[in-house]
């Protein structure tokens, strides 16, 4: 019951994404939600066989970098008429895919293991499953930009665009001070088994995260005057973000293993209290 669950969770990511991607009516688009897709069964292969997860991150910054500049490259005939905007946006996508790539790798070879496979691993079809999950993260958070770059008019340079490229910096800032914190604070012996409450860290309880949803959302503010139709649905990327984050892989989980492990602890309960699980108090 639990592999035909996991197999028809699979089909049914692939299928939603797909069914986006046909719908902007651009074939360049389908391509590389396609290929994103392909990377990742291809790389569930090895990952299985020898039982590790340890370049599942690194596999989905790569599928950024593969799907983002096969869609500049060919809709940009060869180099010939490349749009600044284009080029822009590509640029912003590949710097925070190499850094939340090289972090999560380096964070896991440093761990030794993320502990959230356990559980996974073992089962070809739940591992099969959280593969092609990634394709649809990849693809969902990627197809506005990938829809503006092959678009007729590429990514348009207008208010909307400097608005979105604001939202990203910030963003993409907030996110990195946000780990460099937890990284430093964890670098001290003496905070072993303790949670981090400086810096950003006292404004939210997960400032990384929201960092996450504010530049996604700045991405599809920069795509937002390239798109038509039905290519509006592409601007699910910020939306399946926050649900990805809040419901699913990030917040829940980790609310979850902070109650366990600090649950009677007075001051995590105050500092549960005082500080928001997401967007920053002011």
């Amino acid at each position: 019951m639990k592999i035909a669950t996991n197999l028809l969770i699979s089909l049914i990511a692939f299928f939603i994404a797909i069914s986006i991607a046909v719908a902007t009516g651009i074939e360049l688009v389908f391509n590389a939600v396609f290929l994103a897709f392909a990377i990742q069964w291809i790389a569930f292969i090895p990952a299985y066989v020898f039982q590790t997860e340890k370049f599942y991150d690194l596999t989905g910054s790569l599928t950024y970098l593969s799907v983002i500049w096969y869609s500049l490259t060919s809709s940009s005939d060869q180099f010939s008429n490349l749009n600044g905007a284009n080029i822009a946006i590509v640029l912003l996508i590949s710097l925070w895919a190499i850094r939340l790539g090289s972090f999560l790798f380096m964070r896991i070879h440093r761990d030794g293991e993320d502990k959230r496979f356990r559980s996974i691993k073992p089962s070809a079809s739940q591992f099969f499953m959280t593969w092609t999950l990634q394709g649809l993260w990849v693809s969902l958070c990627s197809m506005c930009a990938l829809t503006a770059i092959s678009s007729n008019t590429g990514v348009v340079m207008n208010a909307y665009f400097y608005i979105g490229l604001g939202l990203f910096i910030l963003g993409f800032c907030v996110e990195i001070i946000a780990d460099m914190q937890k990284s430093a604070f964890k670098a001290i012996p003496e905070n072993n088994d303790k949670f981090i409450t400086s810096g950003l860290w006292e404004k939210s309880r997960h400032p990384n995260y929201f960092g996450e949803i504010v530049l996604w959302t700045g991405i599809a503010v920069m795509s937002f005057s390239s798109l038509e139709g039905l290519q509006y649905l592409t601007l699910i990327s910020p939306i399946f973000t926050y649900l990805l984050l809040v419901y699913v892989s990030g917040v829940r989980m980790l609310e979850a293993r902070g109650d366990l492990k600090w649950g009677e602890d007075e001051e995590y309960k105050k500092y549960k209290e005082r500080t928001p699980v997401l967007f920053p108090k002011i």
